[in-house]
């Protein structure tokens, strides 16, 4: 199997955005495709309808698709709109149609564990241990009702960077 993409999932605070340069450095520096919806929202502000959580989506996933036809693989993506799904989730409780359509899902997905303290960076929202309780299982029920491939990554430090690329490994082998 030719592994084209891996998308570090999960709620606020958990690490992925630290992940994503170290796997890109260990896969020979392959492309990475950065938060979509961090820098929309550090543009527009946190204040999200659900036409701008559809935007975000699009805007990610024209990102990935513009990386993956660059050839250069695997693509690492800090989250994708199976993601932001979880955020309408989160945010009002359901989802804009289009994220039911959207099918251009990662190779892999690597959910990240919410064993890191939660840090407010001014865009994250949820930080009380329900709310990451409860984003943590609605990124869990995202990856299994689309029946795509994943495995949970937690520790702190080296040892959560030592569990992604076993998570990887593991995930490639299927």
């Amino acid at each position: 199997m030719t592994l084209r993409s891996i998308c570090l999932h999960g709620p606020e605070s958990t690490g992925k955005s630290t992940m994503m340069p170290r796997l890109a450095q260990h896969f020979g520096g392959v492309p990475c495709v950065a938060e979509f919806g961090r820098a929309y929202c550090e543009a527009f502000g946190t204040d999200l309808t659900m036409a701008d959580l559809v935007e975000i989506g699009k805007g990610h996933d024209a990102k990935v698709r513009h990386a993956l036809a660059e050839r250069s693989y695997p693509v690492i993506m800090d989250t994708d709109p199976l993601m932001t799904a979880v955020w309408a989730d989160m945010m009002f409780r359901r989802r804009d149609a289009w994220f039911a359509t959207w099918s251009n899902t990662a190779d892999i997905y690597l959910l990240f564990d919410i064993d890191l303290p939660w840090e407010d960076d001014g865009t994250r929202m949820f930080g009380s241990e329900a709310a990451r309780r409860r984003f943590f299982e609605l990124s869990k029920a995202v990856l299994e009702e689309r029946g795509v491939r994943w495995a949970l990554v937690s520790g702190q430090g080296s040892t959560r960077y030592l569990n992604a690329l076993r998570a990887i490994e593991a995930l490639s082998r299927d």
